[in-house]
């Protein structure tokens, strides 16, 4: 009786557990993915793969709103088996990602990491500093924001002084 009494609860503790273990980007999504190549080779001449559509990650440098559209620009990070980009502090360059909704940039915040499918619709040369940068350009099909991790192991402290961290 008390077996039948708690069989939601381990139910609803399993849904949980299983929806956290997802991936940030749909299936449908990730059906979608024509390029699987690398994001060098993309980038040494995004206009060879036009209409080809990536899966990329990265950390948000810059979020701007057009009266037609958003704009975002990626610094690019790999990415690890759950679409998640992999906080590196390293990259093979930047992307722009084009989206005709209204991307916020109070949400899209300088330093966020995301996942995005899209379509590369070629390239957009701006200026970096007083350099010229080549960007592949994105039409977004799909973004995952990703929250900030949490540290998943205790952290054990002892030391002098007042108190101790367990």
């Amino acid at each position: 009786m008390l077996i039948k009494r708690t069989r939601p609860i381990y139910i609803v503790f399993l849904i949980i557990v299983l929806t956290g273990c997802s991936s940030g980007i749909s299936k449908q999504s990730l059906s979608k993915v024509t390029y699987m190549g690398s994001f060098s080779e993309l980038q040494e001449n995004p206009d060879q793969f036009i209409d080809e559509i990536v899966l990329f990650g990265g950390k948000i440098i810059e979020a701007k709103i057009t009266p037609t559209s958003s704009e975002l620009i990626v610094l690019h990070m790999p990415l690890d088996n759950r679409s998640r980009p992999e906080n590196l502090d390293q990259s093979k360059g930047r992307f722009l990602i084009r989206s005709e909704q209204f991307l916020d940039p109070a949400i899209y915040q300088k330093g966020v990491l995301l996942s995005t499918v899209g379509v590369i619709k070629g390239s957009q040369a701006k200026a970096i500093g007083g350099f010229s940068y080549v960007y592949p350009l994105m039409e977004t099909i799909e973004i995952k924001l990703w929250p900030k991790e949490v540290q998943g192991y205790p952290w054990v402290h002892f030391g002098f002084g007042v108190g101790t961290t367990f």
